[in-house]
């Protein structure tokens, strides 16, 4: 059983933060040189939400395979666990207030990149963008120390 569920452990946090690697790597740079800004933006939108839910679950089966290898609750008290719900809740921040905020203001500029910069509603809009990518910087390298706190050999 413990065997699984270290492999639960490394395989949720593996593919959370491969993902996210992949999409700041590939997906959004990608999008931007092929499509148009709001295209791209939209694209970029409907693919980090999938991401932000694929992370949650990933999240939550990393803390359940803890809280099954320990045979405690109280092993969610630990560094990498608490790193791990720190990402789920930035994750949650990003997705239902940051990006829902920038999606209404998106909706309400109709073009954002034919809103002028100096407009309130592209201030915001530009001012949440940089909130995001740096939510995503703090979820990416939270993973990462939980990733190589959770790669120590386990105590015996």
């Amino acid at each position: 059983m413990t065997t699984v569920m270290r492999f639960l452990q490394f395989f949720s946090l593996g593919a959370w933060l491969g993902s996210i690697l992949y999409f700041g790597a590939i997906v959004a740079p990608a999008a931007f040189t092929l499509l148009t800004v709001d295209q791209a933006g939209g694209l970029v939108g409907l693919t980090l939400g999938r991401l932000h839910l694929a992370g949650i679950v990933a999240g939550a089966i990393y803390l359940i395979a803890t809280a099954v290898e320990q045979r405690s609750v109280a092993a969610l008290a630990r560094p990498a666990p608490l790193l791990v719900f720190a990402m789920i809740v930035l994750t949650f921040i990003s997705q239902f207030w940051v990006t829902g905020t920038m999606e209404a203001l998106r909706a309400q500029m109709g073009s954002v990149a034919a809103t002028p910069a100096t407009n309130a509603l592209r201030v915001s809009f530009d001012r949440l963008h940089v909130l995001s990518v740096r939510l995503e910087g703090a979820v990416l390298l939270c993973g990462l120390i939980a990733l190589a706190l959770t790669s120590r050999k386990p105590a015996p």
